[in-house]
């Protein structure tokens, strides 16, 4: 909003610094401070109404450390982190972008489903909450959402180095000056494709289209056969692998952040043509918007901190970890660097797969009397830390410290070829 008002009062009284707003940076480093003051002014606010509605966590006995004195502190908090995200993007980011869109239908989708989930469980007593089947609809019909909006939206694309063409040649002279890279033998040329990048290898693009090239015209037009299933499976496998990893104090939300950063610094280069010229990437236009969105959200995850980190005072819920997952990968979905998501979300994904391979293989040892062997002392695994004896804290710093060395390597993917 401040975005459109101060190009206004610009454009019509040349106001002087309205232009400032302009910039992505500046309206990023906005949306941070915005973030992270809601998040802890309104945030005290948000967590003594919550103990007013007595709306305390239930803990299931699992003979961990410290888990009877959790009994009663207030979930639901991850409405503090949804508010202290929409708030600063409604503000500064520009809401006539597609990109921006999404990830706030993404944001408030994924914060009702969470919501009605612990609301099921504190409210009514209901200690499965909302039935899985119905958590999976609903972000499958986001995945639905995002994928068709993604792959038939004209405005969604985007731009190659390709080599120039010849200066007397029709082509060429219909390509501005701007479009010219560095190189000169090089040009940035548009395309609706539903290209991504592939990490670590040169010449590091992939065409969805490439699958199903045996169909039409090198299969361009079936390609969202395989684009919108792929989009279905990375936003629920994220969206669950957070929900997952939070059950330790700050684990989901420090790793969500760290991540955040890491994402915040790929939706900058790939929205900025000239950083996209150097690193040789896909430029994405209208990206850059995003920066704004992630800053908000790294902003409120660390406010959140402020009350979550150990010992907890307010637990995100459902609310908060189906909804940050869903952000991360969406995020990473629009721009396309979803092949990433096992690097960066490093965490999650670990987490993930210690609680089915846990299942997986007691079913398989399990005898006539229903006993089975386990790998792990408990899963997920920072449960399985939590009965070697480690303190919670320790566990937690250290999975942030491993997170931040996956974002760092995910990062460095854009030259590590």
């Amino acid at each position: 909003m401040f975005y459109y008002l101060f190009e206004y009062l610009e454009n019509e009284y040349h106001l002087i610094g309205a232009s400032v707003f302009q910039y992505i940076s500046f309206r990023a480093a906005l949306a941070v401070m915005t973030s992270l003051l809601i998040s802890m002014v309104f945030g005290k606010r948000i967590i003594s109404a919550l103990l007013k509605k007595q709306v305390g966590e239930t803990i299931r006995e699992l003979g961990l450390d410290g888990q009877k004195e959790k009994e009663g502190t207030p979930t639901m908090g991850g409405l503090i982190i949804l508010g202290a995200i929409l708030v600063p993007v409604l503000l500064f980011a520009r809401l006539d972008n597609i990109y921006v869109l999404l990830m706030i239908l993404t944001t408030v989708w994924l914060g009702i489903i969470g919501f009605i989930d612990d609301y099921l469980k504190v409210f009514k007593k209901d200690k499965k909450g909302l039935a899985g089947r119905f958590k999976i609809m609903g972000q499958v019909v986001l995945g639905l959402v995002v994928g068709l909006v993604l792959y038939f939206n004209p405005t969604v694309v985007i731009k190659e180095k390709i080599p120039a063409p010849a200066e007397h040649t029709a082509e060429a002279s219909m390509l501005e000056k701007s479009d010219y890279t560095a190189d000169r033998n090089f040009v940035w040329k548009e395309s609706k494709s539903m290209k991504t990048t592939i990490p670590f290898l040169k010449n590091n693009e992939f065409d969805y289209s490439s699958i199903l090239g045996f169909w039409g015209k090198d299969g361009a037009w079936w390609s969202f056969l395989v684009f919108i299933p792929i989009v279905i499976l990375i936003i629920t496998s994220v969206s669950n692998g957070a929900n997952i990893t939070d059950g330790l104090d700050g684990l989901t939300t420090g790793v969500s952040a760290i991540i955040g950063g890491a994402l915040g610094v790929l939706a900058y280069v790939s929205g900025n043509i000239f950083f996209a010229d150097f690193l040789n990437i896909m430029y994405i236009p209208y990206t850059g918007e995003l920066v704004i969105y992630i800053s908000a959200f790294v902003g409120a995850c660390v406010g959140f901190l402020w009350y979550n980190s150990y010992p907890a005072q307010v637990f995100m819920g459902d609310t908060g970890s189906l909804a940050l997952g869903g952000i991360i990968a969406v995020l990473a979905i629009a721009i396309r660097k979803e092949l990433l998501i096992p690097i960066l979300c490093g965490i999650f994904l670990v987490e993930n797969l210690s609680v089915m391979v846990q299942v997986g293989y007691f079913k398989y040892t399990k005898n006539k009397f229903g006993e089975g062997r386990r790998i792990f002392r408990m899963a997920p695994l920072h449960h399985h830390f939590q009965k070697l004896g480690f303190n919670e804290s320790k566990i937690v710093t250290r999975f942030w410290i491993v997170g931040v060395m996956l974002a760092v390597l995910t990062v460095i993917t854009l030259k590590l070829r």
